[in-house]
């Protein structure tokens, strides 16, 4: 590998433009460059050349990956195909970073890992939210002790909307269905603000109840058993009239509840006040490419570990088969 990571992003599709946040973030980022991108779509890799004239334009993914000059490419295509192109990354010899979720089952997420370790390559997943404000206020408070043994957690992401049914996101055999979205995300901060080892699953999911031209479901929740008597209750929804708090959180000492710009936190720990606002603030330290860069170079952890993004995917698979056998389902490899 060269001194500077030689990167490449491939898919560069118009929504969102994470094509070109990747492509930038790479550029923005001292030891790690972007050299190519791939898109199907002419007019996607001529918009590339446009926004970065340096680099090189591929139509076909596995004329890029046959590019000797590329160390390291980050998958941006619909989730379906996360695992099949980051398991052809990681056997032509490149190391490979998908968008967030990893992929959409468990299965693919481990054979992911296998072939990472196979070909002796790293492999992360864009978990960029582990930096959001929130989420790390809401780890400290967690982690200082103040609201005692955390016994329960509730979060949601609930509203009333019909999803466009015409975009890869509304396809369940392609978006891998509701809970794939803001669930990646939120099962993700879950899995980080607590350190308890995952036990059981059980999903309920409501189909096409009310948008039924579409395939994804209307309605997802996933209650997860963890050790030491935590139970987590997570709900994707976009037919819940009524929402409610991002999170709830019960301990045995106090609470935390989250609202606009904050987190109201109750205590009955001596020294601690009985109740406060607390800000959100944001994560110090590294941000994700400095992270791969640290990896990659002075092997530093990496801050999203593929068996850490493998967790949420878990949770995700697991929800779902549950809701069609009607029982808990057990988490492999977390007590290995």
């Amino acid at each position: 590998m060269s001194e500077t990571i030689r990167g490449a992003v491939i898919g560069y599709g118009a929504a969102f433009n994470m094509g070109n946040h990747h492509a930038r973030s790479m550029q923005d980022t001292e030891g790690i460059e972007c050299v190519a991108i791939c898109d199907l779509d002419p007019s996607r890799t001529e918009a590339a050349k446009n926004d970065h004239p340096h680099v090189r334009t591929y139509n076909d993914v596995e004329e890029l990956l046959k590019d000797n000059e590329i160390d390291l490419a980050t998958v941006v295509l619909p989730h379906n195909l996360h695992a099949p192109i980051a398991i052809q990354a990681l056997n032509a010899g490149k190391h490979a970073i998908t968008e967030k979720p990893m992929c959409i089952t468990l299965a693919e997420a481990t054979e992911m890992i296998e072939t990472a370790k196979a070909n002796d390559r790293m492999l992360s997943v864009y978990h960029n939210r582990r930096w959001d404000a929130d989420f790390w206020a809401l780890r400290e408070i967690i982690q200082s002790g103040m609201i005692g043994k955390v016994f329960s957690i509730e979060m949601r992401a609930s509203g009333y909307s019909r999803q466009n049914p015409d975009w890869w996101r509304s396809s369940k055999p392609v978006s891998g269905g509701t809970i794939y979205d803001w669930g990646a995300h939120y099962i993700d901060w879950l899995l980080n603000i607590i350190e308890n080892k995952m036990i059981n699953v059980t999903g309920f999911y409501i189909d096409n109840l009310v948008w039924d031209d579409i395939s994804n479901e209307d309605h997802t929740r996933a209650l997860i058993r963890f050790d030491d008597g935590l139970l987590a209750d997570v709900e994707f929804s976009n037919i819940a009239k009524i929402g409610g708090p991002r999170w709830k959180i019960l301990g045995s000492h106090g609470s935390v509840l989250s609202v606009d710009g904050h987190f109201k936190v109750q205590s009955e720990i001596e020294e601690y006040p009985n109740e406060q606002e607390i800000p959100h603030k944001g994560r110090p330290g590294a941000n994700f490419y400095q992270n791969i860069v640290a990896h990659l170079h002075q092997n530093e952890d990496l801050i999203v570990s593929p068996e850490s993004a493998r967790r949420v995917i878990a949770i995700m698979d697991l929800s779902e088969k549950s809701s069609k056998t009607h029982q808990a389902e057990s988490v492999p490899y977390e007590f290995d």
